[in-house]
Order: C-alpha cells, then sequence, then structure tokens
C-alpha cells in the first residue's frame, strides 16, 4: 500500500503542492528518496532514521520509497523532513494513512525528534486553505500560519507529539495567530528647520507612491528627511499586510508570527550586489526591491551604487514585479515599492560653494550625476534641489506642521484614489494608472494642458515623462480633494520635473 501526504515547495511567494509517496515493499532493506531532492532533502532520511530510534520505533528491514510528486519540480530546503516523517509512520501503521492524507505539512527534524522552525509557513498555508487541508508545522511557526483565517494550522514542538494527536493520544489545539505588532516610533517631520520645497515634495510622493530624487551637499538634510517619511505613510491594509508578510516570511522576517501594519521602509548600504537588491543566490531568495513592497525603498548615496545595480531597478520600477531568472529557477517576487534616493551633488558635495568646491567644479557634478543613466533618471516623477539649510532658520522656532498634521493629509488623497481605481485592477494609486486609465482620471482644465503642452514642446519631456508629470499633477490635486487638476497643481508637478540642477530627461 502506498501512503501519502502532502508537502510545498516554493517558487518566489507561491507554494506549490508537493505530493509525499511512500511505498514499503519486501526486499533488501533500503531507505531510497526520489523525486529531485537537493541535498537538504536527501539528508532528512538521516534525520527521519534519528528521531524514530529517539521514539524507539524500529524502521521495517524491508525496502522503503519515498516519492516527491511532481518529480521534476526541484525540492529545496529542510522543511520536507516532518512530511517524509509523517508518510512513513502511515506506511508502518502508526498513525491513520486517511488523516495523514489530509495534511499539509512543513517542518525540521533535530536528531532527537524536535520539531525545528522553518521559513515560508505563511505562504504554506495559504496553500493548504485552498487544498482545504490543515497544515501541520512547527509550533514556533503555527503563529504566522494561523493569520490564514481559511486554514487549520497545528502546530507541534516534536514528533512525538504528531503521533499522539494523530492517533488520539493527546489530540494538540489549533494555533492561533500571532500579535500585530506596534510599529517603530517614528521620526517627526517637525524636526526639519527650513526645506520647505522638499518637505512639499516628500508628502506629494508619499501620496502618491511617487519615485523621488533628492540632491543637496552634505549636511542639507536628506538622511533627515527620509528617516521621517515612515511617519507619513498610512498603515498597511490587511490585503497588503498580508502580502509583505509573505515575502518577509521566505526571509524568516516575522517576530514570533506577529505581523506589522507599519509600511516596510529598506535602506540598503551602496555596497549592496545586485543579488541583495533585486533577488537571486543560490535559491533566488527575494532582494530589497521585494522586501520595499507596498513600502519605501531609499538609497542613499546613488552614485555610489553599482552602475549594473541601478539599472535593474529600471524594469521593476514600470512593472511592479522582479523575475530572478537562474539556471535552476525562474522565480517572480512582487516589489510594488516608492523609490526615495539621495545623492551629492558632486563627488566632494560642494559644488554650488565655490570657496569650497574642488578645482574640477562644475565638470566633477556632471561626472558624478552622470552615473546616474538617462533612462532611470526618467523614471524619477519629483527631482528636488535640497539647499544648504541657513543658520537662521536653525534659530527658528520648530515648523507649526509635523507629521500628525500632514499624515491625514496623505492619507485622505490615498482613500480618494482607493475609491477612483476600485474597480481597475492592478491600479491602486495614481502611480500605476497607465492608457486610458491615465487619460480619465488626469482631466485638467484647458490652461493647466496648454502649460503642460508649453513644457513638453520647450524642455524636451519624453512620452514618460509627459505621463508621470500628469500623475503627480492628479496626485496634488488629491491632496487639495479637486475633481480636476487645475492649472496650478500642473505648475507644481512640471516644477519638480523640470529642476534645472537635475533635469536629465
Amino acid at each position: 500500500m502506498t501512503t501519502r501526504c502532502y508537502t510545498v515547495a516554493f517558487q518566489g511567494v507561491e507554494a506549490r503542492t508537493v505530493e509525499v509517496q511512500c511505498a514499503v515493499a519486501p526486499g533488501l532493506p533500503a531507505f531510497n528518496l526520489v523525486g529531485l531532492p537537493d541535498k537538504a532533502v536527501s539528508e532528512a532520511r538521516e534525520r527521519v532514521r534519528a528521531a524514530f530510534s529517539n521514539m524507539s520505533v524500529a524502521l521495517p528491514s524491508k525496502r522503503i520509497t519515498l516519492n516527491l510528486s511532481p518529480a521534476d519540480l526541484p525540492k529545496e530546503g529542510s522543511h520536507f523532513d516532518l512530511p517524509i516523517a509523517l508518510a512513513l509512520l502511515a506506511a508502518i501503521d502508526i498513525i491513520p494513512p486517511d488523516l495523514a492524507a489530509e495534511t499539509v505539512a512543513l517542518g525540521e527534524l533535530s536528531l532527537d525528534g524536535k520539531v525545528m522552525p522553518v521559513l515560508g509557513a505563511l505562504p504554506a498555508a495559504l496553500n493548504a486553505a485552498e487544498a482545504k487541508r490543515t497544515l501541520l508545522c512547527p509550533k514556533t511557526s503555527s503563529a504566522e500560519a494561523a493569520w490564514v483565517d481559511a486554514a487549520t494550522v497545528i502546530g507541534a514542538d516534536s514528533l512525538m507529539d504528531v503521533v499522539r494527536h494523530f492517533s488520539g493520544q493527546m489530540p494538540l489545539p489549533p494555533a492561533q495567530a500571532g500579535e500585530v505588532l506596534e510599529g517603530e516610533t517614528h521620526k517627526d517631520l517637525r524636526d526639519v528647520k527650513g526645506q520647505e520645497r522638499a518637505k512639499r515634495a516628500l508628502e506629494i510622493a508619499a501620496a502618491g507612491r511617487h519615485h523621488m530624487l533628492m540632491v543637496g551637499p552634505p549636511g542639507s538634510g536628506k538622511s533627515m528627511l527620509s528617516a521621517r517619511l515612515p511617519s507619513l505613510l498610512p498603515p498597511l491594509t490587511a490585503t497588503e499586510a498580508l502580502e509583505t508578510s509573505m515575502i518577509q516570511s521566505l526571509c524568516g522576517l516575522l517576530d514570533e508570527g506577529g505581523i506589522r501594519r507599519s509600511r516596510p521602509f529598506r535602506e540598503p548600504h551602496h555596497t549592496a550586489s545586485m543579488a541583495a537588491i533585486v533577488g537571486g543566490g543560490r535559491r533566488a531568495q527575494p532582494g530589497e526591491i521585494s522586501l520595499a513592497h507596498h513600502g519605501v525603498l531609499f538609497l542613499d548615496e546613488l552614485p555610489e551604487f553599482s552602475r549594473t545595480v541601478l539599472e535593474t531597478l529600471r524594469q521593476p520600477i514600470e512593472t511592479g514585479e522582479v523575475m530572478v531568472a537562474r539556471a535552476n529557477a525562474h522565480v517572480t517576487y512582487p516589489c510594488k515599492f516608492m523609490l526615495l534616493a539621495a545623492a551629492n551633488p558632486c563627488k566632494c558635495g560642494h559644488l554650488a560653494d565655490p570657496n569650497r568646491a574642488c578645482a574640477r567644479a562644475p565638470g566633477c557634478g556632471e561626472d558624478y550625476l552622470g552615473r546616474i543613466s538617462g533612462p532611470l533618471m526618467d523614471r524619477f516623477d519629483l527631482r528636488v534641489d535640497v539647499p544648504p539649510v541657513a543658520f537662521t532658520d536653525l534659530d527658528m522656532p520648530p515648523p507649526v506642521e509635523g507629521s500628525a498634521e500632514v499624515a491625514p493629509r496623505i492619507a485622505m488623497a490615498r482613500e480618494i484614489q482607493t475609491a477612483r481605481y476600485a474597480d481597475q485592477d492592478g491600479v491602486q494609486l495614481n502611480t500605476d494608472a497607465e492608457g486610458a486609465v491615465l487619460e480619465n482620471v488626469a482631466q485638467s482644465c484647458a490652461d493647466g494642458r496648454a502649460l503642460l503642452k508649453q513644457a513638453a514642446d520647450r524642455f524636451g519631456l519624453t512620452a514618460r515623462g509627459y505621463h508621470r508629470v500628469l500623475r503627480v499633477a492628479r496626485t496634488i490635486a488629491d491632496l487639495d480633494a479637486s475633481d480636476r487638476i487645475e492649472r496650478t497643481h500642473m505648475a507644481e508637478a512640471i516644477s519638480y520635473r523640470l529642476n534645472p540642477a537635475l533635469n536629465k530627461a
């Protein structure tokens, strides 16, 4: 008789069903594992054998064959230990085979039979819910899996607990979802004195998830402004929190099964590799752009990043997803993020100050910012010059508006956009609108249209730049709760696009 249970193999955030089949037949004693397992899966035989021995369960002196179906799907990771043990326990009549066949299991076994935590419990729970099966996983991973309401999740500390549960001696209770974790205390926008134009641009960028580049000398407040962006962003919706948590689950970033409602804010160092930024490695893991899904990716000292790394951002910025292609895997991860970048105007950073600039000025500025290619620069919706802060500004009282005053305006603008695009698949905010949808929502007065046409003709806007100005103008109008884009909205959007110090498009 062949017994079976189920587990999953991860391809990106997708958990694909794997059927674990076990057959015990007469013949020379053997323990064979087939179905395209990697090294970690092949070693499961020894871990399962030791765990059985610890429970005083002897394997039969027969030919044991375990097949992981479909056989052409690569199987990677140590989470196959528990389903292999479960199918084998059913084959030797220690647990009921019919109960094992209704279970999706994942977990690593230690040599003494403990069930160790593994990555990916949340995507596995979604797979189990779709198949209407029970998920059996390590107890330490069960809290995150229990966030899927439609799934029945059982957490076990040891293989002996699993045997007692399936034999009816000591049933395990369903797992409870982890807590909604409080976000970190964010820094307040009120701390920033001066830089009113940069703060206004930050508000617009946050309201519509527009990509933004700040250029200014050292100490002008670029990093300070960026650190306060999380305090302006609205919390994740339930759907967004589940999507981001699935990616974090694959990377082991969920703390004790808790899910955060605060939006991700990722700030990799400029020495990060391409695999770290876009994803990759031996198992095609998600990169920083996917970990920033529905949040912010902040790249400080943008020209210092590798040119190759920066160019790989161009396609994900447009499509909202990235395909990590390797010889043994083609994995797609979601990555709808807001790109926030900061840069000095030149290598020394003092291009605008004749008393401090180097002897190569002004050519050094063109060389330094020239590391950012024209096509990538064209994808920044807002380009802001951040000048040095005057000492008189530093002596002024704190500004009237801080994060508590600006955040509600951003939340209101996003609610307007959510309602506007409720019937549009794949469109959540103004930055996602394209084609006929953008033409429909970006209706402007005659003066506004004329101004945009004049700017496009005079400054040679690309087609991409033209549409991005429309999106920014639509967001500015939303912040004013205006149904139509007025001339003032269009003028402000154009001013961020055509900054003389930064314009390369």
